[in-house]
This record gives C-alpha cells, sequence and structure tokens, in this order.
C-alpha cells in the first residue's frame, strides 16, 4: 500500500507542479508526510516510467511519457485497485470514492483508459465523478472499472 499511496502522489505532483530535480520530488513528498529517500525515488520514477521534458516556461521537469505502454499500464491499474474504494452510478454519472488525497490519481487513470463515451471527469481529495450522455453507459463503465478491481 505505501509504495503505491506513493506513486500515486508522485504521479498527481508531477501533473500538477514542475518538478525538476529529485531532491524536489523529495521535498514535495517530505511535505505530503512520505517518509522518502534518494533511491527510492530513483527506483520509483524507474518503474513509473517518468522522464524529462522542457515545459512552457523553459524548464525541464519530470513528466509521464507512455514509451513503455504495458508496465505503466499495469502500475496505473495496480495504484488503481490501492486506491479505489468503491464505483458506483446514479444514472449518467459513475462516481468512484477513493483513499484520502488518491482523487487526482485515479481520475488521470481513467483519462489514460480513453473512454468513448466519457463527456467529463472531475475529482475531488477522495472522489471522482465521471459523466456519460446515458444511464446505460455509465452502468457498463462501473462493471468494467469494477472488473478491474477485482
Amino acid at each position: 500500500m505505501a509504495r503505491s499511496a506513493r506513486q500515486s502522489k508522485i504521479l498527481e505532483l508531477i501533473s500538477t507542479k514542475e518538478i525538476e530535480t529529485q531532491d524536489e520530488l523529495a521535498r514535495e513528498l517530505k511535505n505530503a508526510n512520505f517518509e522518502i529517500t534518494q533511491a527510492t525515488i530513483s527506483r520509483d520514477i524507474k518503474e513509473l516510467g517518468l522522464t524529462k521534458i522542457l515545459s512552457s516556461s523553459g524548464k525541464y521537469k519530470y513528466c509521464f511519457v507512455g514509451s513503455d505502454e504495458q508496465l505503466i499500464s499495469n502500475k496505473y491499474i495496480s495504484i488503481f485497485k490501492e486506491a479505489v474504494i468503491s464505483v458506483k452510478s446514479a444514472l449518467n454519472l459513475v462516481v468512484i470514492k477513493t483513499i484520502k488525497g488518491l482523487g487526482a490519481s485515479v481520475c488521470n487513470f481513467v483519462d489514460k483508459l480513453n473512454l468513448t463515451d466519457l463527456m467529463g471527469a472531475v475529482n475531488g481529495d477522495d472522489t471522482v465523478m465521471l459523466i456519460f450522455p446515458t444511464t446505460a453507459q455509465a452502468n457498463e463503465i462501473v462493471l468494467s472499472l469494477n472488473d478491474i478491481l477485482i
């Protein structure tokens, strides 16, 4: 659980901030109450398949690049399984309850699924809401996401 939560937090941090160095990443993780060593950060970066790219501000930052899709897909699935508490529908909405602080990471995973009928996704600290055109489509996605959890 700790590794998945930490890696989930790393994905959240690099998607919301321009993290240039492992030291910056370590500092952000410590601010989020994760005890971390430089060796662990290096291992996490490798496992998650992170790389550095030139950002629009002209600085290099860590980002997620799908060069090895299967490895990344398995890592995201692992994080999804650890983070999700429940997946339920409410009419044309799908509500995903997560462990506190992992809503953004789960929402990021759902975005990577490229669901055809998904109209939008919104996340909070521990909740993700997916919007579909119909109740039937929402119910279908609930079944699919719950299958991933098994």
